[in-house]
């Protein structure tokens, strides 16, 4: 993988981008609180037929697969924010070209050009991806 400078951009830009990546991270922290996870676990110990502990157990399964994906996401968050203080930001780590302010604009956590993304995407379906792929 190439390794080439971030993408120039103003100081308002990269404000821009850090403060979309922090407020996403408080977001994703909310959601992945205490206070969310003990609504999920502080049901009825003893439900009162099948029906309710199918429900209950569905609702338990959801909220820890969300929770699995939030924390992927919040890693993402977190990573984007390290590139933008090394200023790395905005480069791909696939292939060290720029990021199309486009994309970033959407995904402002993406570390791949939509090109690399694709090929990352493809290895992973077909089990071929590195151990820094694994999102």
């Amino acid at each position: 993988m190439a390794k080439t400078k971030a993408v120039s951009t103003s100081s308002t830009v990269s404000e821009r981008y850090s403060h979309a990546l922090i407020t996403k991270s408080q977001e994703l922290r909310a959601s992945m609180s205490a206070q969310n996870a003990a609504q999920v676990v502080a049901r009825p110990d003893h439900p009162s037929d099948e029906g309710d502990l199918s429900q209950r157990s569905h609702d338990e399964w959801i909220f820890l697969n969300r929770n699995k994906l939030e924390v992927r996401l919040l890693r993402d968050v977190e990573d984007a924010l390290r590139r933008i203080e090394s200023e790395q930001y905005g480069v791909c780590q696939e292939c060290g070209e720029p990021i199309s302010r486009k994309r970033l604009e959407a995904l402002p956590w993406a570390k791949y050009c939509v090109s690399c993304q694709d090929l990352v995407t493809a290895r992973k379906q077909v089990g071929e991806f590195r151990p820094n792929e694994e999102d």
